[in-house]
């Protein structure tokens, strides 16, 4: 079902950040720090793919999402819903069936077997593909994931995420010179804002974190980390 109304988008930012938070998939540790996929360690963590396992919070989220991708892009501009392997994929899912329409996915390398297909349901040339993801950072992997859809011939020009880092100055301008427009529900200054007036971790890894985040190289370089 399309949801119909939504709250404006600072509405929607906050409640997305305490839904994140009250389901714990906000983890800020300033003493036992996280190691990234990038393999540096940060006071930070969030685990986007969570929601799943609550109903409520995903359906609201999914609600949310949907209708910021139709106001800002428009009611009629899509016509398939992909999901990046593999936390895109539930979401797309979700959003595909608000919209009521078809969902594939996309591997972020072919298959070493069978087709050797990277996308994987039914892509048709010339369709106008919404990629679909839990969260981003830089955006790099969702270049990746575009490329990908474009090599079918179809069209991809927006990507749509729950949460984005917001702290590189060079994501929006690199997803925009490859023709993606990015969509999102809530950012870390949305969580930290929220988490602050929530109280739900000290003010003193509130401010670390901010520091962190403001410059995370020089934070580390400050910890003797590399």
């Amino acid at each position: 079902m399309i949801p119909s109304s939504y709250p404006d988008d600072a509405t929607m930012a906050a409640m997305a950040a305490r839904m994140l938070l009250d389901i714990k998939a906000v983890h800020f540790n300033t003493e036992q720090l996280f190691t990234h996929t990038s393999g540096k360690q940060a006071p930070t963590y969030i685990d986007c793919r969570k929601p799943i396992a609550f109903p409520r919070v995903r359906s609201t989220l999914m609600d949310f999402l949907t209708c910021k991708v139709m106001r800002d892009a428009g009611l009629e501009a899509f016509d398939n819903i992909a999901g990046g392997e593999t936390a895109g994929i539930p979401f797309a899912a979700l959003v595909a069936e608000r919209m009521g329409l078809p969902m594939s996915y996309v591997r972020k390398k072919p298959k070493g077997h069978g087709r050797g297909a990277q996308i994987e349901g039914a892509m048709n040339e010339g369709e106008r593909v919404l990629l679909v993801e839990d969260m981003t950072t830089d955006g790099g992997s969702k270049i990746n994931f575009v490329e990908a859809i474009r090599r079918t011939g179809a069209t991809c020009g927006h990507t749509a995420v729950i949460f984005y880092y917001d702290i590189f100055d060079h994501a929006i301008p690199t997803l925009r010179e490859n023709g993606i427009e990015l969509h999102w529900l809530t950012t870390w200054a949305d969580v930290i804002a929220e988490a602050r007036r929530g109280g739900d971790f000290t003010e003193e890894t509130l401010v670390d974190v901010e520091r962190f985040l403001r410059d995370p190289e020089g934070w580390r370089t400050d910890r003797g980390l590399s």
